[in-house]
């Protein structure tokens, strides 16, 4: 059986990496693992996923990256697959952004970078407990 997937999106693979090494310390061999550049490799990696019939369950998203904001990324995302729960991790994302994402894309959490991995693992249990 393949298992659901947690995908973490950010312009900076240093940040991908750590959150990697994060989640599979957390959650071991319950979920694979993706990751993605940028929003538009994001898409692509959703619509691979959906095409296999891998279910993408969470995602954590960078706000600010090239080409489009991680608010903008996390309304599209939501539009076609609303039941995904999505986190922003962000250093710089202003109150509106926030507002936007939790308003237009069912933001389930907003953590500030620094984070910390124990409020990481706790966001995403959080949100998949409510699916």
């Amino acid at each position: 059986m393949l298992k659901a997937v947690i995908l973490c999106v950010d312009d900076e693979s240093v940040i991908l990496n750590s959150l990697k090494i994060q989640l599979k310390n957390a959650f071991e061999t319950a979920y694979s693992y993706e990751s993605a550049e940028s929003a538009d490799e994001a898409i692509e990696v959703l619509q691979e996923l959906q095409l296999d019939e891998i279910p993408v369950v969470v995602i954590v998203s960078d706000w600010l990256m090239p080409g489009i904001q991680g608010d903008e990324f996390l309304i599209r995302v939501h539009e076609i697959y609303p039941k995904i729960v999505k986190i922003m991790l962000t250093g710089q994302a202003d109150d509106r952004a926030v507002d936007r994402a939790i308003q237009y894309a069912n933001l389930h959490r907003c953590l500030r970078k620094p984070w910390q991995a124990r409020e990481l693992v706790e966001a995403i249990k959080s949100g998949l407990a409510q699916l």
